[in-house]
């Protein structure tokens, strides 16, 4: 699945988690999401526990959607963990819709889950032999049923077995009766953070969600660890030895909130950073720097601050066509943009405009805008992107198209500029990106050079595609193209 109108890599989830005894929990909860909407519009949900049971609301739609008043005031209890949902792995059905709830032999059990595991069919195979059932069709369910299985020992016990047991990409919120655990996978590949509202912590994707509650941000999970809430606190285990960490580097370039502090780097200062780069490398003579909004904001202010070029919000966004917006019909796919973004006219003609935006995943929704800036009169228009090339797709938990629709995967930059008809293409590399970032290690790059660091499906038949696709971006180092008209 991907979002044929945004022509961007979608997010992955979102996941929440509180223990407060002297708060409303859900309620907290559901500011929590509130602010990690980002990470995920197709379902939200949020489990309460009152020390002796779990009750559980979920459904399809944004928080603000599947959540009133009357509902909150039902959630009842001392701790609880919230999810938004994109899917990654499994159809966008209620089924699929999380926290999953479940009982087992030491009691309820509520999980959430970020990320993807690459072992799911062999795990899910082994598991259905032995006679686990299975109701929905995401990895986070095998999850459930591999701590089910581990029953006989403490929650935290069955989390390392479990851990011992799945490959991939995970951030966990675990709720029991009693306690709230968060594991982050041994690369620490999805974000995890831990807050603290007076005398109460919270477990969230991101930090921006611990401001919005105006608590606290004490540290980011390690990868490899397991830490838990509970009534005596915070207490934490590393139970993996860390591996060479590797961060997804898309959620400094484009899927974390600006505000949000990840692994020590904050977003906004990354993207800013990321601009300031991509103008060093590729210098222009141009009269307009235009963000294409918002996700090339930071990143246009970056690139305008270093060459000069003064900075114009002359790209309109329609802020009431949302992701829910109809999906259009082939020959609306135009009208679709339109709705979205609208260029100036009277600031743009005759300007030669440099458009910056964070990456570039299929390139219709480029060239589309590129030509409403010529319809407006642009004099030329030079697309600037504060990434480089996504060459391959991610199976980590972020939904990217398949390969053949990676328009970087099939041409060469000189080819992309041509079919987005812009006067220039440049790409930041990805050296200017670990400068940008502050560091050039500890990075998960695959989307960018086909390097996986987690083992992933199939990964002999992708090996050969992988090697031909970088090497042919060795040999565009410059990452830059022109194409005139």
């Amino acid at each position: 699945m991907h979002n044929e109108f945004l022509d961007k890599m979608e997010e992955a989830c979102g996941v929440f988690g509180i223990y407060a005894p002297n708060l409303d929990v859900a309620r907290q909860t559901y500011y929590g999401l509130y602010a990690l909407q980002h990470r995920g519009q197709e379902s939200a949900g949020i489990a309460v526990s009152d020390g002796v049971s779990i009750n559980l609301h979920k459904d399809m739609g944004l928080v603000s959607d599947v959540f009133t008043e009357e509902i909150i005031n039902k959630l009842k209890g001392h701790c609880a963990i919230g999810h938004v949902r994109y899917s990654t792995t499994g159809a966008s059905l209620m089924t699929n819709a999380q926290p999953l709830l479940c009982r087992y032999l030491q009691g309820n059990l509520a999980v959430a889950h970020n990320g993807n595991l690459t072992n799911t069919n062999e795990l899910r195979e082994k598991l259905a032999a032995n006679g686990s059932v299975f109701q929905s069709t995401i990895d986070s369910e095998v999850i459930v049923n591999l701590i089910a299985r581990y029953g006989q020992s403490t929650i935290e016990e069955a989390l390392m077995k479990c851990m011992i047991d799945i490959k991939g990409s995970y951030a966990l919120v675990v709720m029991t009766e009693n306690k709230i655990i968060g594991v982050r996978d041994p690369f620490g590949n999805r974000p995890l953070c831990v807050g603290k509202l007076g005398e109460n912590y919270i477990i969230a994707s991101e930090s921006c969600a611990l401001d919005a509650l105006g608590a606290k941000f004490v540290r980011d999970v390690e990868p490899g660890e397991i830490v838990t809430i509970d009534d005596k606190g915070l207490t934490s285990r590393r139970f993996l030895t860390p591996a060479d960490s590797a961060n997804c580097i898309f959620e400094y370039i484009y899927f974390a909130r600006p505000d949000s502090n990840i692994d020590g780097i904050n977003v906004m200062q990354a993207r800013r950073a990321m601009g300031q780069e991509l103008a060093k490398e590729h210098p222009l003579k141009a009269d307009l720097v235009i963000p294409v909004p918002d996700s090339g904001i930071a990143g246009a202010l970056g690139y305008a601050e270093s060459s000069g070029i003064y900075f114009e919000m002359a790209l309109m966004k329609n802020r009431y066509v949302g992701r829910t917006f109809i999906k259009p019909e082939q020959s609306e796919r135009d009208l679709a943009v339109r709705l979205k973004l609208n260029p100036v006219g009277n600031i743009v003609k005759g300007k030669r405009v440099v458009l910056v935006d964070d990456s570039i995943v299929r390139g219709t929704t480029a060239k589309k805008i590129v030509r409403m800036m010529r319809e407006k009169g642009a004099k030329e228009v030079h697309m600037m992107v504060t990434s480089p090339p996504v060459i391959s797709p991610c199976y980590y938990g972020i939904d990217t198209s398949e390969r053949n629709q990676l328009i970087a995967s099939k041409y060469s930059i000189e080819e992309v500029a041509k079919y987005i008809e812009a006067d220039s293409l440049c790409y930041l590399s990805l050296a200017g990106l670990y400068k940008a970032l502050g560091r050039d290690k500890g990075f998960c790059t695959a989307c960018l050079n086909g390097q996986y660091p987690i083992e992933i499906p199939d990964e002999q038949e992708l090996g050969k595609h992988v090697l031909e696709t970088s090497a042919k971006m060795k040999k565009e180092a410059k990452t830059c193209a022109r194409h005139k008209g």
